[in-house]
Parts: C-alpha cells; structure tokens; sequence
C-alpha cells in the first residue's frame, strides 16, 4: 500500500512522514484498530471513518468503498446517522450533531472524483429505524432495527442533504448539539443555534450533488438545491463576515461565537479554512480571513496553528463541554491538527505555497524531535500525528491524544493533493503544486496496476504555482497537465515545468 505514491522532495521530514507514516497510521488505527492508547473504544464514528478513507482513496480504493457503503447501513430512515456504533451489534447513539450525516456524501463525492466511476451510487444499501428523539432528548444509546427500506447511496446522500437544509434566523444551518466540533454542544440545542463552518461544508456539496442529481434526472432536488446554494452564499456573507474574519456560530439566542466582540473565541480557524477551501467565500474575504489566521493563530515562536484563541474559560454563554478542557488544552485554544490540516489546504487554495509548507513543518511530528530539548517538550512518538498540541503554559509545545486522529488522513491529503498536486482522476492524473517558491523541485513515484509513472517537476523560476509546460515520455502534452494512465507493464516518465 505505501508503495503506491512515494514522493522525493527538500524536505526530509516530509518525506519520512508521508511515505511510510500517515497512511499507516490512518488504516491500522483508524480503520482497522480503532483504538489506542487515548481512546480504547472500536466504534466506528460516522463522520471520522468516512475521512479517514478519503485519504486511502488511491492506495485502498477497496476499503474506501466498502467503507462508503458500510456508513450508508448506520443511517436512519429519516436521513440522520448514528453519530457512533460498535460491531458487530450495531448498537450506538442517535444524536442532534449537525455535521455526521454530510460526510457520507463529501466522501462519495471525493470517492467519485478519484475512482472515476459513479457506479458507486447505485449500491443499494438498506437503512436503520429506531426511535426518534423526543422533544429535550439531545441523544440516545440503543440498538436500532435494520429496515426493510432500501435506498442507492446516492438516495442515503441525498436524504442526509436534503434533513440539513433547515436554517436559523441569520439564513444559516442549524448547528444542533455540534457540527464538525462536538465540544460545542451548549451552542444550538434549543434548534436555533447556527453554524458558519457548516454553512461553507454544506454549500461545497449542495452545488456538486445538484450536478449529479440532474444528471439522474432528480431535477426537483436539482434546482431546491441549487436555490439553497444561492441563499446560502448570500447569508454567509451577510451574517458571517465580522469585518476581518469569518464568525464560527450564533447561539441560541443570536449571540455570535468566533467575533471581535467576543473575550473568548475571537476567531476560530474552520470558519475561515472552509470559507477559503469551498470556493464559496468571496475572494477578497477569503484572503483576509486567511491572513487573520496568520497573524492570531499562528504561534511561530511554539511552532503551533491554534484553532482558536482566547480558549474558554469564564465565558457569559456556555459554549458546551469544551469549558471542560483547560485552556490551552485540545479544543479549547490548542492546536487541534485536524483544523489546522485544513489551513494547510487553504492557504494551497490561495496559492500561497511558502504558508502552505510553513504550516505543515509546524504540523510535522518528526520535527518536534530535532533536539533533546525538542523531545523533552513535546514528550509523546515523533512518528505518528498527534490530535492535538497544548499551548497555555507550563505545557506549550506537549503534546497530547496521539495515533488515534483523523488528522494523519488529512495531513496526508494536504500534501500529495494540495502541496505536491497529485490529484487521480479515473484513468487520468494530473498535476497541479503548491509548493514553496525555493523548492527548485520535487519527484514523485506513482505505481498504477503494472505501469510506473515517475514524475519530475522542476521550478527554475522559483514560483509557487503554475505549470507551464507537462511532458509525458519526452511528448509534450497540450492544453493541460493531464496526464493518462496506461496499465501496460512499462516505466512513463513525466516531466512538469513551473513558471
């Protein structure tokens, strides 16, 4: 499996973590174990196995897609999700979390995009009944029935879309007992509480399922969706701007979270990362909440990318169990690595390379052992990602959960896809970098079936972006650099210009 893409670039450390780490670490303890020594569990969560797969998407497409279809079977008639459940009996918990059932149709689509195969979508998969929460009831622990109703993924998608497009008085999503951040669970739960980030996550896969749901001919859904983009956009910008950053949430009561106004949670990175990483901020925006990030959550002297700052502490609304946390600590004002994963891809969204890999040297494990001091600081393995990093005294730099992370598969995505470019797409690759403007170049060696492709990109003209010329065994390819993928027993050899 790690043989599949091998990659050669400046930064050793790079390369160590990437060609033999991350996905070790994301399918034998995310996948398969599911547990370690911070979490002794074996539950599948819904919405952390299906990332997790996105990153084994090339080098496992089998268990990426018998994982599709696995998390489809754990949803409800209704369109909601077990937000957990344990093999082999099935039993978990029903819950008002707001972001789990999206992640079935973000990792189809991602699926689709790699695989080239849409076949995908027409598995029929049944779905489970139980019963539904009662009005005060936030979750419930209890074995479900399967049902006798069946649906094609693409329905179980497009059921989980169509239970997310109820919005709050500001026209965005409700944010119910949590989105991606369950420690934010006191924020919405009378149903009126709202969510920024959700709202970028929701707009990326509303405006690619619209696509694919006329092209099935589901053409009402189509155009509800395609309506629900357009408002959406529009409330975004309108109650989610705070003047140089992205707002993360209302609560309940309309109060926001993640503003200038607030003496904790001031910003949050994922309003902004997503914001960026959707396409759907305006460009302008999306720039200046990135360069926000830069300037107050980027801690450099400690080499940490915070996902929020001031932490929880004596805050007037109860935000949830994340005032559980010390301050500095996991979510509450930590580095979380799998936010700050997403800065990485933002700021390759932005084009600017130099940010993209300064961030993910912070993120790197293997750098935190460069000296006795170093190791001493930070006190857990070198070698696999840790969730999170403290970064409030006496502990800044230690870190904290480590091997059971979603952040490897995400680390992994941010740089093969988003640094280095290599994107697969079906039975074509292409390759499209963001890299450091001194880099003079980098390799990478990609196995297809019984082909080999050996990629060479040069950078004479010290850029970040910008592929000028793509040559496939000495012929230079027109247009683009797509390069398509022969299964043929020989050695191609590609060659990318930057300038």
């Amino acid at each position: 499996m790690l043989g599949t893409v091998q990659i050669a670039t400046p930064e050793r450390s790079m390369d160590i973590l990437v060609n033999r780490w991350l996905l070790y670490q994301t399918l034998s303890c995310r996948v398969w174990a599911r547990t370690a020594c911070y979490q002794a569990s074996g539950a599948y969560g819904f919405s952390d196995q299906l990332q997790d797969v996105t990153a084994l998407a090339v080098a496992e497409r089998a268990v990426a897609r018998q994982h599709l279809v696995r998390a489809a079977a754990h949803q409800f008639t209704q369109g909601d999700v077990q937000h957990w459940w344990h093999p082999p009996s099935g039993r978990g918990v029903r819950t008002r979390s707001s972001d789990d059932l999206l992640w079935l149709p973000y990792a189809v689509l991602q699926f689709i995009e790699v695989a080239g195969d849409r076949g995908v979508l027409d598995d029929n998969v049944p779905f489970l009944d139980g019963d539904a929460l009662a009005q005060g009831q936030n979750e419930s622990y209890f074995q479900p029935r399967v049902s006798e109703a069946t649906g094609t993924l693409f329905e179980h998608c497009a059921r989980a879309l169509d239970r997310s497009l109820a919005v709050g008085s500001h026209g965005l999503p409700l944010i119910g007992t949590g989105d991606w951040n369950d420690s934010l669970n006191r924020v919405g739960p009378q149903g009126k509480g709202e969510s920024v980030w959700l709202g970028w996550f929701l707009h990326t896969l509303l405006w690619e399922f619209a696509k694919i749901a006329g092209e099935r001919g589901e053409h009402q859904r189509a155009e509800s969706w395609r309506l629900h983009v357009s408002a959406l956009k529009a409330a975004l910008e309108r109650h989610g701007w705070d003047g140089e950053w992205y707002r993360r949430a209302y609560f309940d009561d309309g109060t926001p979270l993640g503003s200038a106004t607030n003496t904790e949670c001031r910003i949050d990175s994922i309003a902004q990362s997503w914001g960026v990483i959707s396409g759907a901020a305006e460009p302008g925006r999306g720039a200046r909440a990135m360069a926000a990030v830069d300037q107050i959550l980027v801690r450099r002297p400690e080499g940490l990318v915070l996902l929020l700052t001031p932490p929880f502490n004596r805050a007037a609304h109860d935000p949830g169990y994340i005032n559980g946390y010390v301050p500095g600590i996991r979510e509450n004002g930590g580095q979380y690595t799998h936010a700050a994963a997403w800065s990485v891809l933002a700021f390759a969204a932005l084009g600017d390379g130099d940010k993209a890999a300064e961030l993910f040297g912070m993120l790197n494990p293997v750098n935190r052992a460069v000296s006795r001091a170093a190791v001493q600081r930070y006190k857990v393995e070198p070698y696999v990602v840790a969730a999170d990093v403290y970064s409030e005294p006496p502990h800044v730099g230690r870190g904290g959960w480590t091997w059971y992370t979603g952040s490897a598969g995400w680390l992994y995505r941010a740089a093969t896809e988003w640094m280095l470019g290599f994107r697969l797409r079906g039975t074509t690759f292409s390759i499209d970098p963001c890299i450091p403007r001194i880099w003079p170049g980098y390799s990478i060696r990609f196995r297809h079936h019984s082909a080999t492709y050996s990629i060479q990109v040069e950078n004479p003209s010290g850029v970040c972006r910008g592929v000028v010329l793509a040559e496939l065994d000495g012929r230079r390819l027109e247009g683009s650099a797509t390069i398509p993928l022969a299964d043929d027993s020989a050695e191609h050899h590609v060659r990318i210009v930057l300038g």
